[in-house]
């Protein structure tokens, strides 16, 4: 008997046992489904990782603040003690903010071929009015300059930028965010240009209106507002840290301009060769990299939630493949009369588990994208197919199949034909 005629058969078999094979395909399906739509969800979170995190591109990096160490006795102890707990260094030397000083310092003396810029956040919670509007008392406040929205990966949708005058003048300029025009203007949000809106009971003219960027994880990119930063140092106290952007022209020059940056900072902050640096250098995707390799645990979870799952589908499949061997012993008996071999009886059973096993990941990885998605649509992402994971759901499940058959297709090939014909 043909390969092909083995498989026919093995199918019309499949079909006419309708219950039975829903239940086990429906049993693989659902750990199918469980596996590719967490790792659907997990490729969606990847995308809108990269997309919030890398916004300056892979030429650009930032110098931060980190406290890395704990305090002992409070802020103004004269000593810190760091966590390896044996070494006390002066607190000059750590826990120190990146001021206005240093950063403008740092912009002044700072020669590599780059664009560089300053901004601080302010405030989380300021309240923007015009008229009788205002928005939510939950409105970012940065203090930037004219190079923020370049580092940034802003745009504008209506309006103009800071001007290097505008920030140095700590004049009452601002960039409203696309949110927070909206929610002023309404549907006239390029009309809020040139308009006078107070921030915090604080009266700023409106430069420019921000293009609009999405939501990261449910939390808007989009409601904050932008003034000058000597403008927000004069009038909303705080005690952040400065950050400093840089990015270059060509991305084979961060590594340099990332080492120069250094070497310049470390000699603003009056670091000796022997202290570790009280500062951070991040590249605009390393968070990205970082987080995204966190999800990478996650996809091993889903990995192994999947295989449980399918461990379990081909139990239930092995034990259905044999029930089937006992209905069909006299079946079997007969084909053996009538001169059928032992191989085509063991492909025939193969051909049976193999073939529901394919239709239990059809359907799976239908259901599983279909799910995974949902969650991409929650984090406004395009359409994600994981294709590598696809291919793996058959391979799998392919696998899974001749696993589960292997024995009960063995044990019809060896079924005595004049016993199996006596067969009650």
């Amino acid at each position: 008997m043909r390969i092909t005629d083995v498989f026919s058969l093995a199918y019309r078999t499949v079909r006419s046992n309708k219950l039975r094979t829903g239940l086990t395909v429906a049993i693989i399906a659902f750990g199918i489904m469980a596996l590719v739509g967490i790792i659907t969800a997990i490729t969606a979170m990847n995308q809108k990782l990269t997309e919030s995190f890398s916004t300056m591109g892979a030429n650009g990096f930032t110098i931060r603040y980190k406290d890395r160490n704990f305090r002992m006795g409070g802020r103004n102890s004269d000593v810190n003690l760091s966590k390896k707990g044996s070494k006390k260094e002066k607190l000059s030397n750590l826990n120190r903010i990146i001021t206005e000083h240093e950063a403008e310092n740092f912009v002044n003396n700072y020669h590599f071929a780059a664009t560089v810029g300053v901004s601080i956040l302010a405030d989380r919670n300021v309240i923007v009015s015009y008229n009788s509007k205002k928005t939510n008392p939950n409105v970012s406040l940065f203090g930037a300059d004219e190079n923020y929205l370049l580092l940034n990966g802003f745009g504008l949708y209506a309006g103009r930028n800071f001007s290097k005058q505008d920030v140095q003048s700590a004049g009452y300029y601002c960039l409203l965010g696309y949110d927070v025009a909206n929610k002023l203007f309404k549907n006239q949000v390029a009309g809020g240009v040139n308009n006078m809106v107070r921030i915090n009971d604080k009266p700023y003219r409106v430069l420019g209106v921000l293009a609009s960027r999405g939501s990261t994880f449910g939390f808007s990119r989009d409601n904050i507002v932008i003034a000058g930063y000597r403008n927000i140092k004069n009038n909303f106290s705080s005690d952040r840290s400065y950050t400093i952007g840089i990015i270059t022209d060509d991305i084979t020059q961060v590594p340099n301009a990332m080492g120069e940056a250094e070497a310049t900072f470390r000699a603003i902050r009056k670091l000796n060769t022997t202290e570790e640096s009280n500062f951070v250098l991040d590249r605009s995707d390393s968070m990205a990299e970082k987080a995204m390799t966190s999800l990478g645990f996650l996809t091993i979870s889903a990995t192994v939630i999947g295989l449980i799952t399918l461990i379990g589908a081909a139990i239930g499949l092995m034990n259905i493949m044999l029930v089937s061997v006992t209905e069909r012993t006299k079946e079997v008996g007969l084909i053996k009369a009538i001169g059928g071999k032992s191989k085509t009886i063991r492909q025939q059973f193969l051909s049976e588990a193999v073939i529901i096993s394919i239709l239990g990941a059809i359907f799976g990885i239908i259901l599983g994208v279909f799910v995974g998605n949902i969650f991409s649509m929650v984090l406004s992402t395009g359409f994600v197919v994981p294709w590598n994971w696809v291919l793996y759901g058959i391979i799998i499940c392919t696998i899974v199949g001749l696993l589960a058959g292997l024995y009960p297709a063995l044990k019809a090939s060896k079924l005595n034909p004049i016993e199996a014909l006596r067969y009650e």
